[in-house]
């Protein structure tokens, strides 16, 4: 699914992206407690994949109570992160979120070249970035992204399925 984001610059010019939506499920004791909706928009000249925002609804009992965590580049302050580099240089860092006071997560590019195996394949030539926030000092998460796939690791949690979207879903 594409989302179409404008939003205006520090500069105070008027952007207009096409992001692709991915959409996250968490479960805890069977029960679902959160589902985001993340919009991603690759640069066609570096490769660079930039992050615009995510829609958040939070639950419990089947309810949502709230929306924490939800931003949009261009409202409140927030600008586009970069979640993954087109080149992967060891040891790099940047801020993936930049949502003052909502979402401020930064990466370190930690190793490279692993292979991952998941209940969805073995994938190789895979990279692990290591994620830290000023908003929880302290929290650690350790992730891992593979090529044509993205992200097949969080923590403890793997890969179980994926879809590669064809062109029709451009």
């Amino acid at each position: 699914m594409r989302l179409q984001i404008t939003f205006v610059t520090k500069e105070g010019e008027s952007l207009t992206v096409k992001a692709r939506v991915v959409e996250e499920r968490e479960w805890r004791n069977k029960e679902l407690v959160e589902v985001s909706r993340n919009f991603y928009a690759r640069c066609t000249q570096t490769g660079d994949i930039y992050y615009f925002g995510e829609d958040v609804d939070i639950y419990d009992r089947g309810v949502i109570v709230s929306h924490d965590g939800t931003w949009l580049a261009g409202k409140g302050g927030a600008l586009p992160g970069l979640i993954m580099p087109g080149t992967f240089l060891l040891g790099s860092r940047y801020f993936q979120e930049l949502a003052p006071g909502v979402a401020l997560d930064r990466a370190e590019h930690t190793r490279m070249g692993l292979t991952m195996k998941t209940l969805a394949g073995t994938f190789a030539d895979c990279v692990e970035v290591l994620e830290t926030t000023p908003l929880e000092p302290g929290a650690q998460s350790v992730k891992r992204y593979c090529p044509e796939i993205g992200l097949v690791m969080d923590n403890t949690v793997k890969l179980v399925e994926f879809d590669i979207a064809g062109a029709d879903d451009e």
